[in-house]
């Protein structure tokens, strides 16, 4: 059969080459067009159109693109038809996979499976019309959607995690901490690690409080994960004469060899909980108590990070915007540090979480749902 996919950012590549990967096990002769990136390159198949030429987020990157976005989306079109797939697939990407999906629908009568939801849960939720009228099925990677979807009388199924999916097979997972210091050149201290984020301004912003916060702790050291594409030279000008160490590549590893760790949030938060460490969600940016207050006005859900989010209750603090202050973090760092009881209530929230989420398989099992449902027409 043959599958046209749509991916729109890095992330997207990696769930979708996976996808692509299972697909080809449930059905050998599967042929492959797709809108993505390297990873679902190497599974085979033709890249129409490589992500980091689709990559304009935010109203005013895709008012200067215009011409960009409008001739990515006509290429689209013009692809889809030629290729006539049996199944369009989207992997979240809302705003270009949306209209994708009404093409696909309308004009060409084309099934449309959607791997990932895109967040209306938090906004956008007007979007549920679009879903309802051009989305046959719509696979989810977090169970709380399953409840938002049902209120809307949507069909939405749980296929797990991909998070889970990652840790199941990472390396290392039985590496002692001798071995990690020792390889890394790092100190015979407990470690606290540091996740400030994937992008240059978020690093900016959230770095410096971080390390700020860890150095009322002596007895520990803080290391920070080393985000891919981000230069040791730029991580450099925040650590100097401080006493913070840096690793590459090794996030998961640094995570399971760590006490405690802070995290800024999103799919981190989760990576932490999964890996057992007990952790400190931080987020600051601008506009502070105005822009936070702005923000839970407009976001229809009460957590940011999906620890809580999938818990559905509060098990790990998020300290944001004006919230995140060296003190703050400080209080709370030496809670979980320090309280066993306060540890112990949030490993538990993490065997909950871990319950809800199940167990691995998240792309075989989509994979299977999708090839079942061209199958059965």
């Amino acid at each position: 059969m043959k599958y046209y996919l749509i991916a729109g950012e890095a992330s997207g590549d990696l769930h979708a080459s996976k996808l692509m990967h299972a697909l080809k096990k449930e059905d050998p002769q599967a042929q492959f067009r797709f809108f993505g990136g390297d990873l679902m390159q190497a599974e085979g198949g033709t890249l129409v159109r490589h992500y980091r030429e689709m990559a304009y987020m935010g109203f005013i990157p895709v008012l200067l693109n215009i011409d960009k976005v409008l001739h990515n989306i006509r290429l689209c079109r013009t692809d889809i038809e030629a290729f006539h797939p049996d199944v369009l697939i989207l992997i979240d990407y809302p705003g270009f996979n949306l209209k994708m999906a009404k093409f696909a629908k309308t004009r060409l009568h084309i099934p449309v499976h959607y791997y990932i939801s895109p967040k209306i849960w938090a906004w956008k939720e007007y979007r549920i019309h679009d879903i309802k009228k051009y989305v046959d099925r719509m696979y989810s990677i977090l169970p709380f959607e399953i409840p938002f979807y049902q209120k809307h009388q949507y069909r939405i199924d749980y296929v797990g995690n991909p998070t889970v999916d990652e840790m199941a097979v990472r390396p290392y997972a039985d590496e002692t901490f001798e071995s990690f210091i020792a390889e890394n050149r790092l100190e015979q201290k407990p470690i606290i690690a540091l996740l400030a984020g994937s992008r240059k301004a978020e690093i900016t912003a959230n770095l410096p409080t971080m390390i700020e916060a860890v150095s009322a702790f002596p007895d520990y050291q803080a290391v920070i994960a080393g985000a891919p594409g981000i230069s040791p030279d730029f991580y450099e000008t925040f650590i100097p004469g401080k006493g913070v160490s840096i690793v590459f590549g090794k996030t998961y590893r640094l995570l399971q060899q760590s006490s405690a760790a802070l995290v800024t949030s999103g799919t981190a938060t989760l990576e932490t909980a999964i890996l057992n460490v007990p952790q400190v969600v931080c987020y600051k940016m601008s506009g502070g108590k105005i822009a936070y207050n702005l923000f839970k006005h407009i976001l229809n859900v009460k957590f940011v990070s999906l620890v809580n989010l999938i818990a559905d209750r509060e098990v790990v603090k998020e300290l944001l915007v004006h919230l995140f202050t060296t003190e703050n973090v400080i209080a709370e760092l030496d809670r979980i540090l320090n309280d066993k009881t306060v540890r112990k209530e949030m490993l538990q929230g993490y065997a909950d979480i871990a319950s809800r989420l199940g167990k691995p398989g998240a792309s075989e099992n989509t994979a299977k749902k999708i090839v079942a449902a061209i199958k059965n027409g």
